[in-house]
């Protein structure tokens, strides 16, 4: 009987350690790209962060893991706001896709072209981008870096420990505008070949102002826009996976 009730008592410790884990990474999961999408049954994520969760459990029991308080309630807490920040931290490479198709669809007005592909309103531009982008992370073994990536989290933030307001603003004040960098620089082409043509069609209408120019320049910068998609796409998601590894590597670092 002392046996049976000291194995109790482990077994206890290991299922509040393994719902502690789960908090953290099911909050992650909902954010998380690929696992994350709204295309995704709810129970294959519940599969997914059970899966997880067994996965991860051990490393936190020999690593991280200190005792627990009586009061549960500010670990459970603490846990879900970094699993939130740990999942949307990730789902912002998804967001930079996005946001960068949808200058590239602006500047070439393919904005309205196939806009409702996806489960999210987005230009053709993202569309492709996003669903190539997730396809090139899943080849590349995304599973097994979300894995790499959980266990690491508590070596930057143990059971129980939570943000600081002022370092969780400063964080995504950081986070955010390197987005918005990333996703500029990888559109940037369309905007310069959008300038470009929009002052070649302002000087051919000064030159022949009888002449419907925004009838003939429209065919022009579709077809230049498709181009420069096909050939530029590829070095965009080259890039993008590179910065998905580094955010993978630390992904509660505030830089990308």
């Amino acid at each position: 009987m002392e046996n049976v009730l000291a194995l109790a008592d482990i077994g206890s410790a290991w299922l509040v350690m393994a719902l502690v884990v789960f908090l953290r990474i099911g909050t992650a999961i909902l954010f998380l790209p690929g696992f994350g999408e709204r295309s995704v049954p709810q129970r294959v994520r519940l599969a997914l962060a059970v899966a997880f969760t067994i996965i991860v459990t051990p490393t936190v029991g020999v690593t991280g893991g200190a005792e627990l308080p009586l009061s549960l309630v500010p670990v459970l807490a603490a846990e879900t706001l970094v699993g939130a920040v740990l999942g949307l931290s990730i789902r912002m490479m998804i967001f930079i896709l996005q946001i960068a198709g949808s200058i590239a669809a602006q500047s070439t007005s393919l904005a309205q072209i196939f806009g409702g592909a996806s489960t999210e309103p987005l230009p053709a531009f993202g569309h492709v981008l996003v669903v190539a982008g997730l396809a090139l992370a899943m080849l590349a073994g995304l599973h097994i870096r979300l894995t790499e990536a959980f266990i690491g989290s508590y070596q930057w933030f143990p059971v129980g420990a939570g943000f600081r307001s002022a370092d969780l603003a400063e964080f995504w004040t950081a986070k955010v505008s390197g987005a918005f960098s990333l996703a500029f620089t990888f559109s940037a082409p369309f905007v310069v070949a959008a300038f470009i043509y929009n002052l070649a069609l302002g000087a051919i209408n000064r030159a022949m102002p009888q002449l419907m120019v925004v009838l003939v320049g429209a065919p022009a910068i579709t077809a230049t826009g498709l181009a420069m998609l096909a050939i530029l796409s590829p070095l965009m998601l080259e890039l993008w996976r590179d910065a998905l590894d580094a955010v993978l590597a630390a992904p509660l670092r505030a830089t990308l």
